[in-house]
């Protein structure tokens, strides 16, 4: 129970908070340097029909829920930042807030759309993707 009160209370905290909106085209050379890592926020099952190349696979629901997944990803991080997409932006600005009221450096970059109409490869996803390098 008090796990849930927590996770409500950040969700409400990042009500409040901005976070930066950039487009993809913005953000390709900081993410093909290592910069900052690209992260595909949607649920597993949206996941199957492709992802941005380099994406990292980290649910929206594992990071509002137990973080068995983001945990480890935030700390093998380096505080490099975060750019988050989804399905069409929505998820993303709310994981994005979220996080930027935690003190990380994160940021929404919009939709897989978006990413498709930059000219970013989509790739299939696979498990090594999941995880920070």
């Amino acid at each position: 129970m008090r796990n849930h009160f927590i996770s409500l209370i950040k969700l409400l905290k990042s009500m409040f908070t901005s976070a930066p909106r950039y487009a993809p085209a913005d953000c390709a050379s900081r993410i093909r340097t290592g910069e900052a890592f690209l992260v595909d926020v949607r649920e597993p099952g949206e996941w199957a029909d492709g992802v941005a190349h380099s994406a990292q696979l980290l649910s929206f629901s594992d990071l509002t829920g137990a973080r068995a997944q983001w945990k480890p990803f935030l700390a093998d991080a380096n505080g490099r930042e975060i750019l988050l997409y989804c399905a069409s932006g929505a998820r993303s600005g709310i994981a994005a807030r979220l996080l930027v009221a935690e003190g990380v450096r994160a940021a929404n970059t919009g939709g897989l759309g978006d990413w498709l109409d930059a000219g970013w490869p989509v790739a299939k996803p696979s498990r090594s993707k999941s995880k920070a390098k």
